[in-house]
């Protein structure tokens, strides 16, 4: 996030470099760039002679540098914008003798989603010395919260740990889908607000009772009535709640008690860090490790594995479904 606000300081700055190469695997990033770009860096007034979009797929790699050498008309710059350019992947190295001498009027940003340049070649060394060459990589699971927090508290917004968790359990790790929901959700809060389950609930349809973070709660503290309610919710509801995808939270958290019973330190802090997890989550770990002993652990992370397989149809012997999820229940609840 740190290259993404200095590149946005430098567009108010007017300090600009003639091409912005904005690749990688996560397309959230490049699209927020290419849209500030268009949306910013030119008046309305100059955007109609000096604004314009190419798509990858309906131009080479010739007609890219044929438009960037054009002249503004009536203003410092004029805008191009390539997107979709990994399109273009297969000649997009014919761009490296443009870049040696870029027509300094011509400010040229290249979206070259899920794709990056080989760095050992001429094209990336060449735009690495006088150009702006943006990599935006994919945030791990654990790290989407935190996002989340920063993203909102830039708006004048909160969310509890809790919320961030269900947004990233049902909308994964895709920037876009998560930034999308949370815009909807400040359309209908006032400035200040905190996002809560509740609000999520009510306004994205997610159920803040009814989800893995709840089956995992509640596999920890034991309270299996409890556990069996959500299960059986997630067998009538299974393409909404996928078993591989629960199976694969669950051996999450029990491998990460594994890892706290390790520990010598168990101060709230050194478990956060060593665990990977929120320090507001931290009592949750503790609550499990105290209910199960390392040997329990170990035997439930070992039945989740069979479930995970049989998930995956070996050795299901016709099992549905349902009875996966009550199989998970079922070797939990009877580790030894």
């Amino acid at each position: 996030m740190e290259q993404v606000k200095k590149i946005v300081a430098d567009i108010k700055k007017d300090e600009l470099k003639p091409i912005y190469f904005l690749m990688g695997e996560e397309p959230y990033y490049i699209d927020s760039l290419a849209n500030y770009f268009e949306e910013n860096l030119l008046s309305e007034e100059e955007k109609g002679f000096n604004q314009s979009v190419l798509y990858g797929r309906d131009v080479s790699v010739d007609d890219i540098i044929s438009s960037a050498k054009r002249f503004p008309m009536m203003a410092k710059y004029q805008l191009l914008i390539v997107k979709e350019a990994q399109d273009l992947s297969r000649t997009i190295e014919k761009l490296v003798k443009y870049a040696e001498n870029p027509q300094p009027s011509t400010i040229l940003v290249i979206c070259y989603k899920y794709k990056k340049l080989d760095k050992r070649k001429a094209l990336y060394k060449t735009l690495n010395k006088t150009c702006v060459v943006f990599e935006s990589k994919p945030l791990y699971e654990n790290q989407i919260p935190d996002w989340i927090s920063k993203v909102l508290k830039g708006k004048n917004y909160s969310i509890t740990p809790k919320a961030s968790l269900l947004l990233v359990e049902f909308l994964g790790t895709d920037l876009g889908k998560i930034n999308n929901e949370l815009e909807k959700l400040q359309l209908i809060l006032p400035e200040g607000s905190q996002i809560t389950p509740e609000l999520i609930e009510e306004n994205i349809g997610i159920s803040k009772d009814f989800n893995n973070f709840e089956l995992q709660k509640a596999l920890g503290e034991k309270d299996f009535k409890k556990a069996f309610r959500i299960i059986d919710y997630f067998s009538q509801n299974p393409k909404e709640h996928p078993i591989l995808q629960t199976t694969a939270i669950l051996f999450s958290f029990f491998t990460k008690i594994l890892k706290y019973h390790s520990l010598a330190n168990h101060d709230k802090g050194n478990v956060a860090k060593t665990l990977g997890v929120n320090p507001f989550f931290v009592k949750d770990y503790a609550v499990a490790a105290r209910n199960y002993k390392m040997k329990e652990v170990s035997g439930i992370v070992e039945k989740l594995r069979e479930v995970d397989a049989k998930g995956k149809g070996v050795g299901a012997n016709g099992a549905n479904t349902s009875d996966l999820f009550k199989e998970i229940l079922i070797k939990t609840s009877m580790a030894r």
